[in-house]
């Protein structure tokens, strides 16, 4: 099943995330990641919260970054997330990071899977995700 669901977020680099040399370390683009699938989902009227009470865990299977230019403190960025695939008990999301003056800083890919969490074994996608489409 493929779609075209999108959404954009916005995170602050803040001080403490940035390296040596001033930069954001590369380390917390995955927890911006997170960030914006959370929020993609949550515009959609689907809460982390909720599936974890209903018993539902979305772990990462994989995870790619290309990193294009470096973010520094206090750049705004704008990650663009979108559902590019949800197929048996999988969801995929791609991203594309910009700061503030639309600079590309990097795009990057994730795949979840939806698991039982008693068992943790795969389940099938739920309709209130599949029902996105």
């Amino acid at each position: 099943m493929e779609g075209n669901l999108k959404h954009t977020t916005e995170v602050r680099v803040r001080y403490g995330e940035t390296d040596q040399m001033g930069f954001c370390y590369y380390g917390n683009y995955a927890q911006f990641l997170e960030v914006a699938r959370v929020e993609l989902l949550r515009s959609k009227g689907v809460s982390y919260k909720t599936l974890e009470s209903e018993g539902i865990l979305l772990p990462v299977r994989s995870f790619s970054i290309k990193y294009i230019a470096p973010s520094r403190y206090d750049d705004l960025l704008k990650i663009e997330t979108e559902i590019t695939k949800i197929k048996s008990a999988r969801i995929e999301f791609s991203y594309v990071i910009r700061d503030q003056n639309s600079t590309l800083i990097a795009t990057a890919n994730t795949e979840l899977v939806f698991v039982d969490a008693q068992s943790m074994k795969p389940i099938k996608v739920p309709s209130k995700i599949s029902n996105l489409y």
